[in-house]
C-alpha cells in the first residue's frame, strides 16, 4: 500500500492566491507576512503569488471561489481576523467564512489554507499573528501547499492506473 504525504521531493511550479481581509488589518498584515515567509521557504517565487485584498472575513469565500474557478492556482490561502464583540455578529461572520471557504475547497478541488483567526481579544489575535502562539498565516500556507502536493500525487497515481 502506497502512503502519500504532503512533502514534495521536488516542488512543482505552482501559483498561489492569498486572499486577505482588510478588516483588522493590523493583524491580517502580520498574517500575510507569515504567509509570505512560508511561501519563500517552500520555494514559491513572489511572481507566482497573487495577493487579493477584500473588505472583511465575510468576503473571503467569494474571492477564494473566484480564484479557484479561474483554474490558475494550485492552492489558495485565506487570511482574516474576527474578534468577538458584544453581539452575535462574531458567530455569523466566523461561521459563514469558515463554511464558505470549506465549500470552495470541496467544490473546486483546490486546497484552501484556513488562516482566519477567531479570537476573543485583539491580544489573542496578535499572539497568533507572529507573537507567542506563532503565525497562523505561515501555518495556513504550509497546510495548503502540503495538501496541494497530496492532490498532485493522487492525480499522478490515478493517471498511472
Amino acid at each position: 500500500m502506497a502512503e502519500l504525504e504532503g512533502t514534495p521531493r521536488a516542488p512543482a511550479p505552482r501559483r498561489v492566491a492569498v486572499v486577505v481581509s482588510r478588516y483588522n488589518e493590523l493583524v491580517t498584515a502580520r498574517l500575510l507576512d507569515g504567509a509570505r515567509q512560508c511561501l519563500r521557504e517552500k520555494g514559491v517565487s513572489e511572481s507566482a503569488v497573487d495577493v487579493v485584498w477584500v473588505p472583511g472575513a465575510f468576503e473571503l469565500p467569494v474571492a477564494a471561489g473566484a480564484a479557484a474557478a479561474s483554474g490558475r492556482y494550485a492552492a489558495i490561502v485565506a487570511l482574516g481576523c474576527v474578534i468577538r464583540g458584544e453581539t452575535p455578529h462574531f458567530e455569523f461572520v466566523a461561521g459563514e467564512a469558515t463554511r464558505g471557504l470549506g465549500n470552495v475547497a470541496l467544490a473546486h478541488g483546490v486546497p484552501v489554507g484556513f488562516g482566519v483567526l477567531t479570537t476573543d481579544t485583539l491580544e489573542q489575535a496578535a499572539a497568533r499573528a507572529g507573537g507567542a502562539a506563532g503565525n497562523k498565516g505561515y501555518e495556513a500556507v504550509d497546510a495548503a501547499l502540503r495538501t496541494a502536493d497530496v492532490l498532485a500525487q493522487l492525480s499522478r497515481a490515478t493517471a498511472r492506473n
